[in-house]
């Protein structure tokens, strides 16, 4: 289960991706969700990349074949909520073309006091983690 907007959602109760690595004996290496939305949009709920297989393209591969697989159903756009703390995710999401188009200050710590407790203060990167960022994809 995963907070964000205010609420708690099934990160994984939609379609998805995963990644394979073909030289190493089809060893899973990451995974991406999504979930359909109302006004032709989907939610990208979820993307993980194994450890020892970030920096490789795994995370920019699976954006790129989850847009191509999200053309495929009526979707203009789709989106995604992250952290201001997750600086890696924020770079590889504006490299694919994600815009951002909201701040939510505060979302976080709200989250935290409302909803799911067990949300660190601040992540292993020592910034505090406080506010929602929204990001877009026009498709």
């Amino acid at each position: 289960m995963q907070a964000r907007a205010g609420q708690m959602m099934d990160a994984m109760g939609g379609g998805g991706l995963i990644a394979l690595d073909g030289a190493a004996g089809g060893r899973r290496t990451g995974l991406l969700c999504w979930q359909l939305g109302p006004e032709r949009s989907a939610e990208i709920t979820c993307l993980v990349v194994e450890p020892d297989s970030r920096r490789r393209g795994v995370g920019k591969a699976l954006l790129e074949a989850a847009s191509a697989a999200l053309r495929e159903h009526p979707v203009d756009h789709s989106w995604l909520v992250t952290t201001n703390d997750n600086l890696e995710a924020l770079a590889l999401y504006q490299k694919a073309g994600y815009r951002l188009v909201e701040l939510r200050p505060g979302a976080v710590d709200v989250l935290r006091r409302k909803v799911k407790q067990s949300i660190p203060e601040a992540a292993p990167n020592g910034i505090p983690i406080r506010d929602e960022l929204e990001l877009r994809l026009e498709l």
